[in-house]
């Protein structure tokens, strides 16, 4: 039984870890956090199981007077676009294009800085489970799904606290599991179900891929010894 709201997203992460943990994941997996609002929970998943923490930066296309209403996603060169919006509010291609760029040179921003000149976890046959801390319509996700998929990896999990039911529906067919503690019937947004929903900072995302480099670290070093 999940109660619902969770604390933060620590804990969800915690909460995730748990149930993940009983479907025999295996050594070979990584686990991909969306930056920003993944990556406590991706923390949390990967220090209870164990596994390798990286960021994946993917940016909602906003219509371009309305931010906030998506009208698409990116991931790396995957690109999903809400065809139905563009048409209803007669967006034009050249405003796509725009917002497009636009969020592309934001998501390498972010990906520089957050690695700090490391690279990219390998992928290739690898189970990658990518973690958010909810899926609300789940366009972000579906992009990042088809990046990821783009390195080849043996497996790929989808590790949410709590998402809406239409969203999860749409992406289990894309993906060989998804595993969401909570689908409320009535989902309205991702912070409605946690009691702490702070905006993570870039300098948050930094300590919590370094702190879980240096515990992963550290746990390898204990059972080699």
């Amino acid at each position: 039984m999940i109660h619902l709201p969770f604390a933060d997203r620590l804990e969800a992460g915690r909460r995730l870890a748990d149930e993940l943990a009983l479907h025999r994941i295996g050594r070979k997996a990584v686990v991909l956090s969306l930056a920003r609002g993944g990556v406590p929970v991706g923390f949390g998943v990967a220090d209870h199981l164990h596994l390798p923490l990286d960021v994946i930066v993917a940016r909602k296309l906003g219509v371009p007077w309305q931010p906030e209403l998506a009208m698409g996603a990116i991931a790396g060169k995957a690109r999903i676009l809400d065809d139905r919006i563009i048409r209803a509010l007669r967006i034009s291609d050249e405003d796509v294009e725009q917002i497009v760029l636009r969020e592309q040179a934001e998501m390498r921003r972010r990906e520089e800085l957050y690695r700090a000149g490391a690279p990219a976890l390998d992928l290739s046959d690898q189970t990658a489970i990518l973690i958010d801390d909810g899926l609300a319509t789940g366009s972000t996700m579906r992009a990042t799904v088809r990046h990821v998929r783009s390195f080849k990896p043996s497996k790929v999990i989808i590790g949410v606290p709590v998402g809406s039911r239409e969203a999860c529906a749409g992406l289990r067919g894309e993906v060989d599991e998804l595993i969401c503690l909570a689908a409320p019937e009535f989902f309205m947004a991702v912070g409605n179900w946690y009691r702490n929903f702070q905006q993570v900072s870039d300098t948050e995302v930094q300590n919590f891929l370094t702190e879980a480099r240096r515990r992963l670290t550290t746990y390898q070093s204990s059972q080699a010894a």
